[in-house]
């Protein structure tokens, strides 16, 4: 045996910014008629409860992963600058199921549709969630404002990039 002194393996890691994902939101705003309104592209903050929720689905996949989806967008009007100490949307006007989906080279999206009279409002903040309703947040960005009028319709895509 060795005497080189061997890293712990009781460390825990605490900072996202350690944890080798990148997510990148797509807001997309269409009129009542179907036109394109406004498109906004932003980079958001995985935060640490996020991260947590990761570890804890990782270890428990096998048992019950329909447990654990993070497949829930949520939309709200809160500007202040996102953090990873964020547990939940600082004004939240709407959340709603996405469609989850691999795309590719390690990259997990979620698509979810705001559609006409759902989440109306100044929309600056958006979320990930593994619930309807509370739940845990696993990131959230702050972007310019979208306008989203009662017969307006606002696709948000959620894209997270995995890598070692």
């Amino acid at each position: 045996m060795s005497n080189e002194k061997k890293p712990s393996l009781n460390v825990v890691y605490k900072e996202p910014a350690n944890v080798g994902i990148k997510g990148r939101w797509k807001m997309e705003l269409t009129g009542p008629g179907g036109e394109q309104l406004q498109t906004v592209f932003g980079e958001n903050v995985v935060v640490v409860n996020g991260v947590s929720k990761l570890a804890e689905f990782l270890n428990s996949a096998n048992a019950a992963a329909s447990t654990f989806t993070f497949g829930y967008i949520g939309i709200g009007s809160d500007p202040t600058a996102e953090a990873s100490t964020d547990t939940a949307l600082g004004t939240q006007l709407a959340r709603h199921t996405g469609i989850v989906s691999y795309v590719s080279a390690a990259i997990y999206q979620v698509v979810a549709t705001f559609i006409a009279g759902l989440g109306t409002g100044a929309v600056v903040e958006y979320g990930l969630f593994n619930s309807s309703a509370n739940g845990t947040l696993f990131s959230r960005d702050t972007e310019s404002v979208i306008n989203k009028g009662a017969g307006d319709t606002l696709t948000v895509t959620a894209q997270y990039t995995f890598s070692g």
